[in-house]
């Protein structure tokens, strides 16, 4: 709310939050739509959103009103041509889920065919959206194991009546739904999508659009399998599609934060419509997708650094944890001859070993483990830990906790984590999949 004397000047004139006003100010004209004052500024402040999708705030004893038009929103109609191919749509949560409502300054999801199409008026001309699904609103922040379980079930139905699914999703936290699905959807036989946007509806950089747009001309090409797809650069040129269990957020803002990690994208794709795959995919088909949502929540991930305390080990064993991902230094390591004895790793995951099946990854993000390369490696390895080849801290636990929800005794748990069951493992990488 704005202060009362500006209240009553808006009484007064008949101006309301939400309308479009014309102002005269320091000799000239601003014209915006009158939002609502934010929680910080002061109370003589009025706001403005612009037409370049940016908020100005105005003192208001410097501007004088001149006229309003109120904004009328129309009943959104758009057409669509027919003969599309259908994908299926499932609203997760997040910035590219939601529009700014000028009414109150806040966003709304967009939860209908003509809202998600009108604000990316290109879908028209290469998809046709059979449903919009919603089966949570949440920050990708607040997502655990049972929100990964709800949209894997949702989209293996999609995927059967629909040419692709396309998931939206905030950002924070996407590589880890990519490689859930990745794993929970072992038979995929069309493309899963998932997409997000760094950037809101209304400022001028936004990144929603075009990643929305390529999302849907991926989610019909002709490939299988669980993809993220985002900004290829910092500009508008063209989206990249991440493999979903290789997929890591390197950035908090960039509109190109999302990278391939050890591994080369899937395909470049321009809102145009084109798709240049650059690396071999599974080709689609119309086979059933069945899910498998057997998952162990209790499973940890644990960074060590210098001087870290390895009695963190002993919270997991205390809490009954099933398994742990380590991330260790370099090409795997951990605190191990030290100077105090007490401050060595070895004996406490040698420890829980015993009661959990332990991983161990890099905290270097690029290259892979090895349990040989240094006297240190070797003595971490004849503890019970596992080294898990190239993948990403984050997949390593995901498919640790998908393994141990099943009813694999904990020889085969240990003989899967090395196998590669959703392109989680490279067994030869190159120097082109290093920052591509």
């Amino acid at each position: 709310m704005y202060g009362s004397e500006v209240e009553k000047i808006f009484k007064l004139k008949g101006v309301e939050v939400g309308d479009l006003i014309r102002v005269k100010w320091r000799g000239g004209f601003i014209e915006g739509v009158l939002m609502p004052r934010p929680d910080v500024g002061g109370e003589g402040v009025i706001v403005l959103k612009l037409k370049n999708g940016y908020n100005v705030g105005l003192k208001t004893v410097d501007v004088e009103l001149v006229e309003k038009q109120r904004l009328i929103e129309k009943p959104l109609r758009v057409e669509v041509k027919s003969g599309l191919p259908q994908i299926s749509v499932i609203a997760t949560g997040g910035t590219i889920s939601s529009k700014v409502d000028y009414k109150t300054g806040g966003v709304h999801m967009l939860m209908s065919a003509d809202e998600i199409i009108s604000t990316a008026p290109q879908l028209r001309d290469f998809v046709s959206i059979k449903e919009i699904l919603n089966p949570f609103t949440i920050g990708s922040e607040d997502i655990s194991f049972r929100e990964w379980v709800k949209l894997a079930e949702l989209t293996a139905k999609q995927l059967n009546e629909s040419k692709g699914v396309v998931i939206l999703h905030g950002t924070d936290t996407m590589h880890y739904t990519s490689s859930a699905l990745s794993f929970m959807l072992p038979n995929v036989s069309k493309p899963v999508v998932i997409v997000g946007a760094q950037r809101s509806q209304d400022r001028p950089s936004r990144d929603g659009v075009m990643n929305l747009t390529c999302a849907s001309i991926f989610s019909v090409s002709d490939h299988a399998g669980v993809s993220i797809v985002m900004h290829g650069t910092s500009n508008d040129d063209y989206c990249i599609a991440i493999p979903g269990t290789k997929a890591r957020k390197m950035h908090t803002s960039r509109r190109d934060a999302f990278r391939p990690i050890n591994s080369k994208p899937r395909a470049f794709i321009y809102p145009d419509g084109r798709v240049d795959f650059k690396s071999e995919v599974k080709k689609r088909s119309d086979d059933e997708v069945k899910a498998d949502t057997s998952y162990e929540p209790k499973v940890g991930l644990v960074k060590v650094y210098p001087g870290s305390d390895p009695e963190i080990i002993d919270f997991f064993i205390s809490k009954n944890y099933r398994g742990l991902i380590i991330e260790g230094t370099g090409l795997g390591h951990v605190p191990t001859q030290t100077l105090r004895r007490e401050d060595s790793w070895i004996e406490w995951i040698r420890k829980a070993s015993k009661d959990m099946v332990v991983g161990v990854t890099s905290q270097c993000i690029y290259g892979r483990t090895n349990s040989s390369v240094y006297s240190n490696l070797r003595l971490l390895s004849k503890t019970g830990a596992i080294h898990c080849e190239d993948m990403l801290s984050e997949t390593a636990l995901i498919k640790l906790g998908f393994l141990l929800g099943h009813d694999y005794d904990r020889s085969e748990v240990e003989k899967k984590m090395l196998e590669n069951l959703a392109g989680e493992i490279n067994k030869r990488l190159s120097l082109s999949e290093f920052l591509n």
